[in-house]
C-alpha cells in the first residue's frame, strides 16, 4: 500500500496521471490503477472525475494529509534509535594515507557527540573497501574515488583533492624540468593496480611520455624513501600524512598539468544508509577544512 501512498501523493503534488507518471517513471495507466486499488481498499473516491480530468475531492485532501504522515513514518522505520547509535558499532574502512589525518580528526568530532558509539577501522586499498562495502562488512569507506561508475545503491562525498608532483632526489639538478627528469631518471611507479597508480598510467599516456620502469609499489612512503636514497623519481600525490617530505626528497609541481587524486567518503544512500554514517560523514566534512600542518607546502583543494 505504501508504493499507492507515494503514487497518490505524487499526482497530487504535480497535478496529473501523466505528469507523476513521468516524474516515478509510470505510464499514465499504471498511475491510475495504483489511485484506483487505493480508492478501493479505502472505500471511497479520492478524486472527482469529469472526462478525461480528475480533481482532488474533499475526501482526498483530508487523506493527502494522512499520506504524506504515513509515509514520512515509513523513511523512518530504518533509523536507529538515539541510545542504540550511541552504543553501537561503526565499521570503517580507510585508506592507510587518510587514517592518521582526514579519519582522526573526524572521529575526534564524532566522539565528542556519540561517546558510547564503538568504532572499528579497517585497513586496505580502495578497491578491496568498496567490495569490503558491498558485501555489508563495512559500513563507509574513506578512499580514493574510482575512475568507474559506482553502483546504483551508492553514493560519493568527495572531501579533498591531493595535487600530485614528481619527487626527485634532493641532489637532482634543479635546471632541468619535470618533464626532462621524469624521462631521464629511473622511474619510480604507483602500482598500477591501485586507483591512485592508474590515474599516474593515464598522465603519462596523455602526455606521451616513456619513462624507464624501476620500482613498482603501491605504498606512497616507500616511493617517498626510494627517491630519497637516489634510486629515481617518481608520481605521488601530496598527502598530508605524508608530509613535510624528508631532507633527501625534493617535490617539483607539473605546472597547468598538474592532476590530482580525489579522496572522499563512499557509502551507502541516504535511504538505505545509517544515521550515524551520515554522522560521520557531517564530521568527515569538517575534517577536511583544517588547514594542512605548517611545513607541508601547498594545501590540498578542500570542498
Amino acid at each position: 500500500m505504501i508504493n499507492e501512498l507515494q503514487t497518490f501523493i505524487t499526482v497530487c503534488r504535480h497535478g496529473t496521471f501523466a505528469a507523476a507518471g513521468e516524474r516515478i517513471g509510470l505510464t499514465q495507466s499504471a498511475v491510475s490503477s495504483q489511485i484506483k486499488r487505493l480508492e478501493e481498499s479505502l472505500g471511497f473516491a479520492l478524486f472527482d472525475r469529469t472526462g478525461r480530468s480528475a480533481t482532488l475531492n474533499a475526501a482526498g485532501e483530508t487523506t493527502l494529509a494522512r499520506a504524506e504522515e504515513i509515509c514520512a513514518l515509513y523513511a523512518r522505520l530504518g533509523d536507529v534509535p538515539d541510545d542504540a547509535a550511541n552504543r553501537g558499532l561503526l565499521r570503517i574502512g580507510a585508506i592507510a594515507s587518510a587514517q592518521p589525518t582526514l579519519v582522526a580528526r573526524a572521529l575526534a568530532r564524532l566522539r565528542q557527540s556519540l561517546p558510547l558509539l564503538r568504532v572499528h577501522v579497517s585497513p586496505g586499498v580502495s578497491m578491496r573497501l568498496m567490495d569490503d562495502l558491498d558485501a555489508g562488512s563495512i559500513d563507509a569507506a574513506v578512499i580514493i574515488r574510482p575512475p568507474f561508475g559506482l553502483l546504483p545503491d551508492l553514493a560519493w562525498q568527495p572531501l579533498v583533492q591531493e595535487p600530485y608532483v614528481l619527487i626527485v632526489p634532493a641532489g637532482t639538478p634543479a635546471r632541468k624540468d619535470w618533464r626532462t627528469l621524469l624521462q631521464e631518471q629511473p622511474f619510480l611507479r604507483y602500482d598500477r593496480a591501485s586507483f591512485g597508480g592508474r590515474m599516474v598510467e593515464r598522465f603519462l599516456r596523455r602526455q606521451g611520455l616513456q619513462v624507464s620502469d624501476s620500482v613498482e609499489v603501491d605504498e606512497i612512503p616507500a616511493l617517498i624513501h626510494l627517491a630519497a636514497k637516489g634510486l629515481g623519481a617518481g608520481l605521488v600525490p601530496l598527502v598530508e600524512a605524508h608530509l613535510p617530505l624528508p631532507p633527501g626528497v625534493r617535490a617539483l609541481p607539473l605546472g597547468e598539468h598538474t592532476f590530482h587524486r580525489e579522496v572522499g567518503l563512499l557509502q551507502r544512500k541516504p535511504r538505505a544508509g545509517s544515521p550515524v554514517v551520515a554522522h560521520l560523514a557531517q564530521c568527515l566534512e569538517e575534517a577536511a577544512k583544517v588547514p594542512r600542518a605548517r611545513g607541508s607546502g601547498r594545501p590540498a583543494t578542500r570542498y
